[in-house]
């Protein structure tokens, strides 16, 4: 299983890396729908996991996405930045401790669709801040897989109470903490050591605008936004009884598995980003 993670892990590197810095918008637009689609499709699955209609839905939902965010005339994207918070925020936090609804209900379908304009603000995120600077939007990716990587080894270490046990019983308090002082750690020593190289990135850039104290604010905001993100994708696939929301990526599952924690993240950091 480790030989084909890290198989699969290389060649996304390989593909993935060179079309954020090979400035082909084309390449990064075909790769980018691809992954929309493919989350899309594990989405609608978690939802409706004994419907046979995701691979239909998906590719209706993936022609839109790609007409409108790389056709002739493509959307604000601030309106999906600003609905993805939103929904994140009233809709599915309060589902971690309140429960999602019942399969095969119309509250669910209704769920399987504003979880679908979620994933749309992701990756209008992701379009958008690739637009704006690769650098930019790896750097917003960075910090998620800094506090995911760093969650894990600090919850090995030290975790005792656990941190939502009915959803993901592996994950603790000490290891989400540990995530988060890992950010910021990280994050300060590439705002003071990091110097020119990293001027346009997302921490950077948030200290210079808005000072030491709000940049330790969102940061902390980013960590705790990616571990919600995380523990909600989880619940869909407890609630569906899918160990993994496909197997597209050997060795890691599917692209949601992936990307669970960025989908509330990505909206957030490209919403401030706007206002710095």
């Amino acid at each position: 299983m480790l030989k084909t993670r890290i198989i699969t892990a290389l060649v996304l590197l390989a593909v993935l890396l060179p079309v954020l810095y090979s400035n082909n918008y084309t390449a990064f637009a075909v790769v980018a729908t691809a992954f929309f689609g493919a989350a899309i499709w594990e989405c609608f699955r978690l939802f409706n996991p004994k419907s046979g209609q995701a691979a239909i839905v998906a590719a209706f939902w993936t022609l839109a996405f790609a007409w409108a965010f790389f056709g002739p005339n493509q959307p604000n994207p601030m309106f999906w930045y600003a609905i993805s918070v939103t929904l994140w925020v009233l809709a599915f936090t309060p589902t971690l401790k309140t429960g999602l609804p019942p399969l095969n209900t119309t509250s669910n379908t209704l769920f399987s669709v504003v979880y679908a304009v979620s994933v749309v603000g992701c990756f209008a995120a992701i379009v958008a801040l690739f637009a704006y600077s690769p650098l930019y939007l790896l750097s917003v990716l960075a910090l998620v897989w800094i506090a995911d990587v760093f969650a894990y080894f600090s919850g090995k270490a030290f975790g005792k109470r656990k941190l939502a046990p009915s959803i993901s019983p592996g994950k603790s308090w000490e290891g989400a903490i540990g995530g988060a002082i890992a950010v910021l750690v990280i994050s300060t020593l590439v705002i003071v050591f990091g110097g020119e190289a990293v001027a346009n990135t997302f921490p950077v850039r948030v200290q210079a605008s808005l000072g030491w104290p709000a940049t330790y604010l969102i940061l902390v905001l980013v960590a705790a936004a990616s571990v919600v993100g995380d523990l909600f994708e989880s619940q869909l696939k407890r609630r569906a009884g899918m160990k993994d929301s496909s197997n597209l990526l050997p060795g890691h599952g599917g692209v949601l598995d992936r990307i669970d924690a960025l989908v509330p993240v990505l909206p957030l950091a490209a919403l401030i980003g706007n206002w710095l």
